[in-house]
């Protein structure tokens, strides 16, 4: 049995850090090491509020700087009991807040604790609120952006010289992020390197300036050395901008054996038929040529990998058009498409009767489905919960 550490037990505090400027501006809240083994988050935290307690900078707005699973951060793993980055659901929240929950475990306890935190700062400010979450992978990566598909999240990153990934909520359940962005707020992760590396660390520490800059809580011109940040991202990202969006994750139970083949990095490309890993004794090999996403060189994740393909600009300008319209109103009209509920936020798909049911289509429209059965898809729009009237005045909306 695991003994578990509770955060009282440490000299680890959960608000690592809190500055507030003198004029009314953003908020930004920083997550780090919500994954024990991901200590550069952490680090990068650190290190920017320390400078910015040493000399007076002209900051609008408020920034926190949070500490995600303490106990894991102390054992140096991923997590104790529960991956705590995918354990965000409203019903289990509803549970323990009631005291009806069977198990509560180490991360449910942090889980609750951070929840109260967010829940504060969004009692405290009706300014705009800018969620950012640092992680590192277990292999080596060029450092990407990931995000929940709604447009404020898509304006907001494209200003980062590194890529994008949409799409990934369909494929993990829980993700903190996942749990904010019902709020309707900016929210987006931030993959800084490989777990542990200074490259890690460093691209950490420029992305948190860049936000600052980006998000008008400083000027680039009062941040010393903002343009070699830039060019730090950029060069680490190998002048890579492009958006892409996850076509496969390949699911690990708990208690299987799984082993990366070593050697592969994400945004490799794949010919269809590579071997990458054995799966409880069994070969895995690529099942069509594509892009490699975040193999897992760790014991602890439910994910081996993910296969990803690049999205053409010409599709991202259609998907902001027929957004910005509200096109997706005329998909109730399609054969077997109907609306959840009054809301018109989520859709049910009959695949009974939309045979031709294309998911590339209802991603334009900012959609993304999870399966219901083997008949029924539910499709949930991000663009429902979007605050864009809180953002409208931003330099980057």
């Amino acid at each position: 049995m695991t003994e578990i550490i509770t955060p009282h037990d440490t000299r680890m505090k959960r608000i690592l850090g809190h500055i507030k400027g003198k004029e009314s501006g953003p908020v930004l809240v920083f997550f780090g090491g919500v994954h024990g083994n991901e200590p550069s988050g952490i680090q990068a935290l650190e290190h920017v509020f320390d400078e910015l307690n040493t000399r007076a900078y002209p900051i609008k707005g408020n920034i926190y700087g949070i500490a995600g699973n303490i106990p894991a951060l102390l054992a140096k793993k991923r997590f104790l009991e529960r991956d705590l980055n995918r354990i965000w659901f409203k019903d289990e929240i509803q549970e323990m807040e009631e005291g009806t929950q069977k198990k509560v475990t180490s991360e449910d306890r942090e889980r609750l604790e951070i929840l109260q935190v967010i829940r504060d700062l969004l009692t405290a400010h009706q300014e705009p609120i800018y969620f950012i979450d640092f992680h590192t992978t277990s292999s080596k990566t060029l450092p990407f952006i990931t995000i929940n598909d709604a447009m404020i999240n898509r304006k907001f990153a494209r200003q980062f010289p590194v890529p994008i990934i949409l799409g990934i909520e369909e494929y993990l359940e829980g993700p903190v992020l996942n749990y904010i962005n019902e709020y309707g707020y900016v929210s987006i992760g931030f993959e800084s390197g490989q777990h542990a590396t200074e490259e890690a660390k460093i691209n950490s520490i420029a992305f948190f300036w860049l936000c600052l800059a980006y998000s008008g809580a400083l000027t680039a011109d009062a941040i010393p050395n903002f343009n070699d940040y830039v060019q730090e991202l950029r060069q680490s990202a190998a002048h890579n901008r492009n958006f892409y969006e996850i076509t496969e994750r390949y699911a690990i139970e708990p208690g299987e054996s799984f082993t990366m083949e070593p050697g592969f990095e994400s945004f490799e490309s794949v010919k269809k038929g590579t071997f990458l890993a054995k799966h409880n004794g069994k070969s895995v090999v690529a099942s069509n040529k594509g892009i490699l996403f975040m193999p897992l060189y760790q014991k602890q994740g439910a994910e081996g990998f993910f296969m990803i393909r690049r999205i053409p600009k010409w599709v991202l300008s259609l998907s902001g058009v027929l957004r910005k319209v509200k096109a997706d109103h005329l998909l109730v009209r399609l054969p077997g498409v109907s609306w959840k509920d009054k809301n018109k936020s989520q859709l049910i798909v009959d695949l009974r009767v939309a045979r031709y049911y294309s998911k590339a289509f209802f991603h334009l429209l900012g959609y993304r489905n999870r399966t219901i059965d083997s008949e029924h898809i539910l499709i949930k729009n991000r663009e429902k919960a979007a605050r864009n009237d809180l953002y409208k005045d931003s330099p980057w909306f």
